[in-house]
């Protein structure tokens, strides 16, 4: 006889815990029994991770189509870096326009500023939602694309605040693999709250037929416009722990190719899919970095091949197509990994019904 569903739901708890337990393990063994390189690569994935999560409550979960999500991060990297650096580092490092002085004095521990890094960039997503969110498709794609150009260019702009093109160096590096991870266990415990809740129904509703949510008596404004602050937030989040894994932010790092590589991630992992979300940011991620020596010169015998700067991408890019033509819906679509689709439950108990 199959186990029970409360021995079930018992197994995945300890299977989950055990899960957690290891991998935490391994997450503190990294920090010194692997080199700098493939530990910034770990990191990176957690960062890649958040950052794909927040998008895809935007456009997988609530159904907008958003090209601003680089706006967001910049305004997060800048308000973390901003907040942690030392009165003393500010003075030597705002060489074009002295730093504002009611930014001078101001200093936090880096938790604090990565909370307010997602809480103004989820503020400035309210704000904006608000007028951009009355348009719909494509429309919606090209104003918040204006909206993340506008961001830099202010950035660029605003010497006293950020210290304009020169941008900010030195920022300690409190992104360790614990800190990073435990971020991304926070967000991932919240989404999974957060979508099977109402809020979360009412979400797939507003994403999947709008009209007949309306009809229901569903605010779909209110939730969309909700939806992608949350996202929003993220998306500070994420850009904070960035800067300060990177330790040094300027405005170009926030350009559109920021996007691009976060639809990569939420594209090929699975509109929708929290758990595609996470495969897609270890896939892009290891791929962009194993891809590298396309762009070295190679030398076959006599033959000898110039590195092509940008390769990487173009060979990125037609694996990206190739998934779109033949796996439209990602590698999970719009499903979650679940012990018991591992273990084959379900098989087990379909063979059990045909004894």
């Amino acid at each position: 006889m199959g186990a029970s569903a409360g021995d079930k739901t018992l197994r995945n708890r300890a299977l989950t815990i055990g899960s957690l337990i290891v991998f935490a393990a391994f997450l503190w063994w990294a920090e010194e029994g692997v080199d700098a390189y493939k530990v910034r690569i770990i990191n990176l994935i957690a960062i890649n991770a958040i950052l794909g999560l927040s998008l895809n409550l935007i456009y997988g979960m609530a159904g907008m189509f958003s090209l601003g999500h680089a706006g967001f991060m910049a305004i997060g990297a800048y308000v973390s870096a901003i907040l942690i650096l030392s009165p003393d580092q500010k003075l030597a490092m705002w060489i074009l326009d002295p730093i504002a002085p009611w930014l001078l004095d101001v200093q936090s521990p880096f938790l604090v500023s990565l909370i307010a890094a997602g809480a103004i960039a989820a503020v400035f997503g309210c704000i904006v939602s608000i007028p951009v969110l009355r348009l719909g498709g494509d429309y919606l794609g090209i104003a918040t694309l204006g909206f993340s150009e506008i961001i830099r260019i202010l950035i660029t702009n605003f010497t006293p605040i950020t210290n304009g093109p020169l941008g900010l160096k030195g920022i300690p590096p409190h992104a360790s693999l614990l800190m990073s991870y435990g971020v991304l266990a926070v967000l991932l415990f919240c989404m999974v709250r957060l979508m099977n809740s109402n809020f979360g129904n009412v979400l797939r509703a507003v994403r999947d037929d709008e009209i007949a949510a309306k009809v229901m008596g569903i605010d779909t404004f209110k939730i969309r416009v909700l939806a992608f602050t949350l996202g929003c937030f993220g998306g500070g989040v994420g850009g904070a722990l960035m800067g300060n894994l990177i330790t040094t932010i300027d405005p170009k790092m926030f350009m559109i190719t920021q996007t691009y590589s976060l639809l990569m991630i939420v594209v090929i992992g699975g509109l929708g899919s929290i758990t595609g979300s996470v495969i897609g940011a270890v896939l892009v991620t290891t791929m962009l970095e194993w891809l590298r020596f396309v762009e070295d010169p190679i030398t076959i015998g006599s033959l000898y091949i110039p590195g092509i700067p940008g390769m990487r991408m173009v060979i990125f890019s037609m694996l990206l197509i190739a998934v779109i033509i033949f796996r439209r819906e990602g590698i999970m679509g719009m499903r979650e990994f679940s012990w018991g689709w591992l273990l084959r439950d379900n098989a087990r108990v379909n063979a059990n019904d045909a004894k």
